[in-house]
């Protein structure tokens, strides 16, 4: 089962393909990062903290 590299929590197969690096290697996930931050690219390990304020 694949595995967040950067809290070891379990993900799915798709999450993973879809959220992690080219090398297949998945830097965040829902438990430690926020679906914003991963949506700006920390599940590729690209964008470590995203602050966004309104």
């Amino acid at each position: 089962m694949p595995e967040c590299s950067n809290c070891g929590a379990h993900v799915t197969e798709q999450y993973k393909r879809v959220f992690s690096d080219n090398t297949g290697t998945l830097h965040a996930c829902p438990n430690c990062r926020t679906q914003q931050a991963r949506l700006a690219g920390a599940g590729a390990g690209l964008a470590e903290e995203v602050n966004h304020e309104y």
